[in-house]
């Protein structure tokens, strides 16, 4: 089976069980007066999983696929020549990722996703450091005020060891 295929049996899988999760566990412990709301907390998941499993099943039998003689274009991967992309980047921006996630808490959104951004950039191989670090603070600021106060949901601005 092709690398495709068996990365669509693992996103069909995990579908299934967030579908399970939202079908049957999500709506147990809503409160009387939601449970008679059209539209459930549950919904979106609901709908993300059918949709999902449907896009998985379609790649895992095929119906996707061209002819089978047609040659890769350039627009695709070609997995005899995986060697050839820039893996590196890419592991680097996953344990990237991995890390903003793990500092998120302790270093505070502000200063978690400047790095965060100004890293990646680097990662990415940008170098002109005049344009990325404002680029970065002000995307930064923008995003907090806008999830803090319009939204108002608490994101902790700053390192734990400075207060709440």
């Amino acid at each position: 089976m092709a690398l495709d295929r068996w990365i669509a049996l693992v996103f069909v899988v995990f579908c299934l069980v967030y579908g399970y999760a939202a079908f049957f566990t999500m709506d147990q412990l809503l409160p009387p007066f939601m449970q008679r709301n059209p539209v459930w907390p549950s919904s979106f998941p609901k709908i993300l999983s059918v949709v999902g499993v449907i896009v998985g099943l379609v790649v895992l039998t095929g119906l996707e696929k061209p002819e089978k003689d047609a040659a890769p274009s350039a627009d695709k991967i070609n997995y005899r020549r995986l060697h050839e992309y820039n893996l590196g980047q890419a592991l680097l921006l996953l344990g990237l990722m991995v890390l903003y996630a793990l500092m998120l808490r302790t270093a505070g959104f502000l200063l978690a996703t400047t790095v965060f951004l100004v890293a990646g950039s680097v990662i990415l191989g940008e170098r002109k450091w005049h344009i990325m670090l404002p680029v970065a603070i002000l995307a930064t600021g923008a995003v907090w005020y806008l999830v803090q106060e319009v939204l108002g949901i608490f994101l902790r601005p700053f390192p734990f060891f400075m207060g709440t």
